[in-house]
């Protein structure tokens, strides 16, 4: 597969950050970031010219746009992939990286195209959420799983029945692939969206995707939960948590509480 570059000039921690969600939003499957650019890889048949020249205007940058031959993508993800702390109980890795003992949870993530390696705010923020509930015996539905990091922690922490759905195939693949790396073989995945989780008695809830998409998809998140069931939702900013907090009131999901990084948001809300 053939792949374009964006070659974006430096921007803030902060506007880099929204870029680059913005941008793995309309088909970006990769980022680079380096000390005066920030490089995001798209295959050619997902680059929508319209969709990307709003973005950059809207977030007033340049781009300038480069043709790449198929490339060797874990070798490019190795030079680039860090591991990360999300708590003294809590380290993700990748399976090139060496083991660190003293963690409660280490998860390991092959580092592929897939949304959810913990580098981003939203994934790093529903992670701490988790680190402070109880999972153990739990049912739990992890809707967008990309690469299936938050259905492993929940594994790992005891949950007994955990589904993890999504409907973009390299990240239901990707996710088959990090259940292996974690032994977590007793999670259910799906290949598909909400309305393929027709019936279920969810104990835990967790959607990390966009505002959108949040909005649309309440009512079956709702329909999903049982009585006192909880819902942990990112991947929106500060600005948008009143619009979800209206549309969780109207479908029976009472907000809970918050925590906020560089102004993106994740929430708790309880049925």
């Amino acid at each position: 597969m053939k792949y374009l570059g964006l070659h974006i000039p430096s921007v803030g921690d902060e506007q880099r950050a929204i870029l680059i969600f913005l941008l793995a939003d309309a088909g970006c499957e990769s980022f680079e970031e380096k000390e005066t650019e920030l490089l995001a890889y798209i295959p050619e048949g997902s680059y929508d010219e319209r969709r990307i020249t709003g973005i950059l205007d809207n977030q007033k940058v340049s781009a300038t746009l480069e043709h790449f031959p198929d490339l060797n993508w874990n070798e490019e993800w190795e030079k680039n992939f860090n591991p990360v702390e999300i708590s003294p109980d809590c380290y993700i890795r990748a399976p090139f990286h060496l083991p660190q003992p003293g963690y409660r949870y280490e998860i390991i993530i092959e580092p592929k195209m897939s949304f959810g390696t913990a580098h981003h705010e939203t994934t790093a923020m529903m992670l701490e959420m988790m680190l402070n509930i109880d999972f153990s015996g739990k049912s739990v539905l992890d809707m967008g799983c990309g690469t299936g990091i938050l259905a492993i922690l929940a594994h790992k922490m005891q949950a007994t029945s955990i589904v993890a759905a999504d409907n973009d195939e390299w990240a239901y693949k990707n996710t088959l692939e990090n259940i292996v790396q974690n032994n977590a073989g007793q999670i259910n995945v799906i290949y598909g969206g909400v309305k393929e989780i027709r019936k279920g008695d969810f104990d835990i809830i967790l959607a990390n995707i966009n505002r959108n998409i949040l909005l649309e998809q309440m009512p079956d998140y709702s329909r999903l939960l049982r009585p006192d069931g909880l819902l942990l939702i990112s991947g929106f900013y500060e600005a948008d948590l009143p619009f979800l907090k209206e549309e969780g009131r109207k479908t029976g999901l009472l907000f809970d509480s918050f925590i906020l990084k560089n102004k993106w948001v994740a929430a708790k809300f309880k049925k």
